[in-house]
């Protein structure tokens, strides 16, 4: 347990399940005061049962008026903002080499401006707590991943850059901005749940195949970084980008 996060008051958008929702019943566990985010009320209050005392706010980060009620409302809640957590995002897309304007629009507002809409609007209260930004990307923005939407990983990658060339603006007033790139997670609703179900064989060739752990990752292996790249404990660390993908990556500059 991370004692200086006792008290922290967190944001977490697309926190209404899988990874986002494990990220914030961490941070509770932890002691902090988290607010959940998305664009479905109803998901929300089910998911805030399940977290002591959370607050929830609703609304589409894709949009940046949106993105300002979201802030001020979050705000009000907790009493200000220590910690903001960029999870919204997804892999749908057309497959490689099938892409049109409207996939590229759709792509980049659910995966690079969806934390950029929201870091911005948050910056000013970040700045006053000498906060901290964690964006939630992916392996795809690192190297080609078969199979990857092209549209995914070049967002994905978008957003790693936006991570490590905002860290220098924002070092100047010691606020930290760091990435976490999941590899393959399981959990419910999953693109490899539904893999799974579909052809079990199948996922386990292409785990021995492709990942040096050979098994799927769990909510836990990303939230637990989380906690550590929000806490004091890496009080050195900006501007990064950390895996977890068992292995799966080849880049040896990852």
């Amino acid at each position: 347990m991370y004692e200086d996060l006792i008290n922290k008051k967190v944001l977490i958008t697309g926190s209404s399940s899988g990874i986002g929702l494990q990220i914030a019943k961490s941070f509770s566990n932890s002691g902090s005061v988290v607010a959940l985010n998305g664009r479905s009320r109803v998901n929300l209050k089910k998911a805030s049962k399940s977290i002591l005392n959370s607050k929830i706010v609703s609304g589409n980060v894709e949009d940046p008026s949106e993105s300002k009620k979201i802030i001020t409302k979050a705000v009000s809640l907790l009493g200000g903002l220590d910690i903001l957590v960029c999870n919204v995002g997804s892999g749908k897309s057309a497959k490689p080499g099938f892409e049109n304007y409207k996939d590229w629009q759709s792509t980049f507002k659910k995966n690079l401006f969806s934390a950029t809409n929201i870091i911005e609007a948050a910056k000013k209260y970040l700045i006053k707590s000498k906060g901290n930004i964690i964006c939630i990307s992916s392996i795809c923005g690192i190297e080609y991943i078969v199979g990857a939407p092209i549209t995914y990983s070049v967002a994905k990658s978008a957003l790693n850059s936006y991570v490590k060339m905002n860290s220098k603006i924002l070092g100047n007033y010691d606020v930290r901005i760091n990435a976490i790139a999941p590899g393959n997670i399981l959990f419910k609703g999953s693109v490899w749940e539904n893999k799974i179900k579909k052809n079990k064989k199948k996922v386990i060739k292409n785990l021995n195949l492709n990942v040096a752990l050979k098994k799927l990752g769990t909510p836990e292996n990303v939230s637990d970084i989380c906690l550590f790249l929000a806490s004091k404990k890496s009080g050195f660390v900006t501007g990064s980008l950390w895996t977890a993908d068992g292995g799966q990556l080849k880049n040896l500059n990852k």
